[in-house]
């Protein structure tokens, strides 16, 4: 008997099952691929808006913040104006960047975070996280309207927000992304693929792991999914009562 009261089999049983299952992972690795190829076949759209980001070096326009590389992944992160700290799906998702940047620099790309509140509200909140990655304000721009991770507060009052590509409910006025850019050597700007809701899952690289083992994501009798995801230095603290996270209405 086990804590999970799981079956228990021999080893020449557990090797059948597991060439049952190897199959089928083989098998949804090939539409994984596929899925990927019909992704990066998608239509462009030229991006002629003249956004201006705050940045430690200065205003800088989008077209600069590619660091001379071709293309550009945005976090939208949720950080509105005023807040006290960034949300902590968001944080949990950006905990896994300073690895993985400068191997992602080395396949022509950089990663950049992107969030609505002033630049000193942001970097208050990064100091306090401990994070290296480059992180710029898109405050008095319509970059994160017009990229669907910002909601007028009256649609949010109404529960019609424009939310990954549906009008739904959400519970606030910003909402989690990921959008991804590529630039010309004319310096022409072009959204190839925004993804959102659950599709952010892309970036948090412990999922996967949990996946693997024998109790998953354990989040089936949580009030939602992430409500168990605590800023990394906050981990000691009383669990939040069910709601009191700004990332309740992800799905």
């Amino acid at each position: 008997m086990n804590a999970l009261n799981h079956p228990v089999v021999s080893r020449e049983q557990w090797l059948a099952r597991r060439h049952e299952l190897l199959a089928r992972e083989k098998a949804l690795t090939r539409q994984a691929d596929q899925l990927a190829r019909e992704r990066r076949a998608l239509p462009w759209v030229r991006v002629d808006a003249p956004y201006v980001f705050d940045t430690l070096d200065g205003p800088r326009a989008l077209g600069e913040l590619f660091e001379g590389r071709r293309q550009l992944m945005v976090q939208h992160f949720m950080l509105g104006p005023g807040w006290e700290e960034g949300c902590p799906s968001c944080s949990f998702m950006a905990d896994h960047h300073d690895g993985a940047a400068p191997h992602l620099a080395q396949r022509d790309l950089t990663l950049l975070v992107v969030s609505r509140a002033p630049l000193a509200e942001i970097e208050r909140f990064r100091r306090r996280m401990g994070w290296r990655f480059r992180w710029v304000s898109s405050h008095g721009s319509s970059f994160n309207r017009d990229f669907g991770v910002s909601f007028p507060p009256e649609d949010v009052a109404r529960g019609a927000v424009a939310y990954n590509y549906a009008v739904q409910p959400f519970p606030q006025a910003e909402a989690p992304g990921i959008s991804v850019f590529w630039r010309e050597d004319d310096g022409s700007v072009f959204h190839t693929y925004s993804s959102y809701g659950r599709g952010v899952e892309v970036m948090m690289g412990t999922y996967p792991l949990l996946d693997l083992l024998p109790k998953g994501r354990d989040e089936d009798t949580l009030p939602y999914t992430m409500a168990w995801v605590r800023h990394h230095d906050r981990y000691a603290a009383a669990p939040l009562p069910a709601g009191a996270s700004c990332c309740a209405g992800h799905a």
